[in-house]
């Protein structure tokens, strides 16, 4: 059953993103009071009326990933204090969500923690895109549409290639989400087998598939620092692929990724708008942003009207 009124709030992450979303879903943004104390303190006034309303929290947690954490819960918390119905966090980018399993002794699953704060703060539902990893989902106890940013993506991609195309997975944890590309794109498929010396390392080993003579698309869901992406690119080169392109739905692009983009061989990065990209950043390493806002504000409005939301993927 729908609620009678629905309110969408934006935090700083990506307010662009928010006005986008709103754009296309036809829903006046919300007004807000969002400031910071000279100590830092984050402080947040819901500015109109949102009593027995369904508010949207549209917040990805991209760097400076604390404070647009911090942010997203004191959001919520006065929306709470400010008697609306109910409460959707809308986070594009999920921070944390690498850390979704101890990797060593005594260290934490932060992935875990982020839910366990968010459910604390009061929310009812998430609405994310391209998780990490699929199984953040079982972290929490509301409802979570996981959004896939691939019909997004393959669109751009599809008036990049040419016909004889090889989508690959830069590891072997990639595989399930480029064989999704791989079908939308009628493409090969390919896997490139690395070894991870420490973080933020890899060293390409070789390539399972075909890809000599081939455009390639490289897909993954994040580009952080872009080793794995260049490295899996040059491999790629030296295999015999034709052209090497790559598509993410989360451009990080932290610490030096643009300087490695722009020395390597990829013909173009098309990532979507889940986190802010500067035009710098576009220009020197190479960088394309596609939107994803039509795809979160449908997802906003059939789950406010209580329509399917799986059925934007064909699925029931």
């Amino acid at each position: 059953m729908a609620f009678q009124t629905i309110c969408v709030f934006s935090g700083s992450a990506n307010i662009e993103l928010t006005e986008a979303i709103c754009r296309s879903a036809g829903i006046k943004l919300g007004e807000l009071t969002l400031k910071r104390f000279s100590d830092g303190e984050i402080f947040v006034q819901i500015d109109e009326n949102v009593r027995g309303s369904h508010a949207f929290v549209v917040q990805p947690t991209c760097p400076p990933v604390n404070d647009n954490l911090m942010e997203l819960l004191i959001l919520v918390d006065a929306l709470k204090r400010a008697s609306v119905e109910s409460i959707t966090a809308v986070t594009p980018y999920y921070g944390y969500a690498r850390q979704d399993r101890k990797v060593a002794p005594r260290s934490p699953i932060s992935a875990k923690l982020v839910a366990d704060l968010l459910q604390r703060a009061g929310i009812d539902r998430m609405v994310a895109l391209d998780l990490h990893a699929g199984q953040i989902q079982g972290f929490f106890d509301v409802p979570f549409d996981n959004l896939y940013g691939s019909d997004v993506l393959v669109d751009a991609l599809k008036r990049r290639v040419g016909k004889d195309v090889a989508v690959v997975s830069p590891d072997a944890g990639g595989v399930e989400r480029a064989a999704a590309y791989a079908k939308k794109l009628h493409s090969s498929l390919a896997i490139i087998d690395k070894r991870r010396p420490q973080p933020n390392e890899s060293a390409v080993m070789h390539i399972i598939g075909q890809v000599q003579d081939k455009d390639c698309v490289i897909v993954d869901d994040i580009v952080d620092t872009a080793g794995t992406l260049c490295n899996s690119a040059k491999a790629l080169l030296d295999a015999g692929a034709k052209t090497v392109y790559a598509a993410a739905t989360h451009g990080v692009l932290s610490g030096p990724a643009i300087e490695r983009l722009e020395q390597s061989c990829i013909q173009e990065l098309v990532v979507t708008d889940t986190i802010p990209v500067s035009q710098e950043k576009k220009t020197k390493g190479r960088v394309a942003v596609v939107s994803c806002a039509d795809l979160l504000g449908e997802a906003i409005k059939r789950i406010h009207t209580g329509d399917s939301v799986s059925s934007l993927f064909g699925k029931e």
